[in-house]
């Protein structure tokens, strides 16, 4: 790591990335605003609010329309993916239940069941929270669908028990972007985590994204885990690297004077794909991008 510190001091390395000239990819399809409708709705049964947020994106990955349309119950913000592997649940249920037993509950105050709602951007980690804390507290399998893809719960507030003493209910939601991203490099952010479908930004610019963020960081990881002789800021000599690496080639047809030859070359679709991959799993170490 020293090595490449000092290479760093030397080497040219993007001081801006250029988007150029790229809108923010905007997605927010009807089961975002259908969800969005129904918590709002579903307010007067709630008596807490989990808000999970990406580690990696604290700022980038806060929904405004939350804090405008939500943030009237007691509110608690967690941080998911601190190493992309602990959830760091263990503590969860006494603050919550700390919070909710000093603040009014009007209309619910002899209910002694409690309901929490669990809300945040896609791809943050809301049913994987809800599916631990059934481990933990009620000794159950997963309750909500877990995958790596943003889009996965589209159900609206399924009702899910998750603690018997006190006996506690969460809402599981579907994730929420905000209707218009504020900027393209908050847009990138959210689709370098997963928070956008890939193919509405492409994965060709997210990886060099990529590439940019860990070098302005000084994360060089990436350099002995694609056998790289030092760090570099050009994404198409990376990529190389790490197609060859992991023997991902593809055939093509080149014309030539004599005729057709078929050719093999590095696939740079397919290594993109494993760099940005790479990185969600935490396998470059761990990064805040904002």
């Amino acid at each position: 790591m020293k090595l490449y510190q000092s290479l760093c001091d030397v080497a040219k390395f993007r001081s801006a990335f250029d988007f150029g000239g790229r809108e923010v990819a905007h997605w927010f399809p009807g089961h975002m605003a259908k969800g969005l409708k129904k918590m709002r709705a579903s307010l007067k049964s709630v008596d807490c609010i989990i808000e999970i947020h990406d580690a990696r994106i604290p700022l980038s990955g806060r929904n405004p329309v939350f804090q405008e349309t939500l943030d009237i119950k007691p509110h608690l913000l967690v941080l998911n993916k601190m190493d992309l592997a602990d959830l760091s649940h263990k503590q969860l249920v006494p603050t919550v239940l700390e919070m909710m037993t000093k603040s009014c509950r009007f209309h619910r105050e002899e209910n002694r069941n409690y309901c929490l709602m669990v809300i945040g951007v896609p791809n943050v980690g809301k049913s994987s929270l809800i599916n631990s804390l059934r481990r933990t507290h009620l000794k159950k399998g997963r309750a909500s669908p877990v995958g790596g893809e943003p889009g996965i719960t589209r159900a609206v507030l399924t009702r899910i028990q998750v603690c018997e003493r006190p006996m506690m209910h969460l809402l599981d939601t579907p994730g929420v972007l905000p209707p218009n991203i504020e900027s393209v490099e908050t847009g990138m952010k959210l689709a370098l985590c997963g928070t956008i479908l890939d193919h509405l930004v492409g994965e060709d610019i997210i990886a060099d994204y990529l590439l940019y963020s860990l070098n302005r960081l000084g994360n060089f990881s990436y350099v002995e885990k694609y056998d790289l002789q030092e760090p570099s800021d050009d994404i198409q000599h990376v990529l190389k690297h790490i197609a060859v690496k992991l023997r991902k080639t593809q055939r093509v047809t080149a014309i030539t004077g004599v005729g057709n030859v078929n050719i093999i070359i590095p696939n740079y679709a397919a290594a993109a794909y494993i760099f940005i991959r790479a990185f969600r799993k935490g396998e470059l170490g761990q990064v805040i991008l904002d």
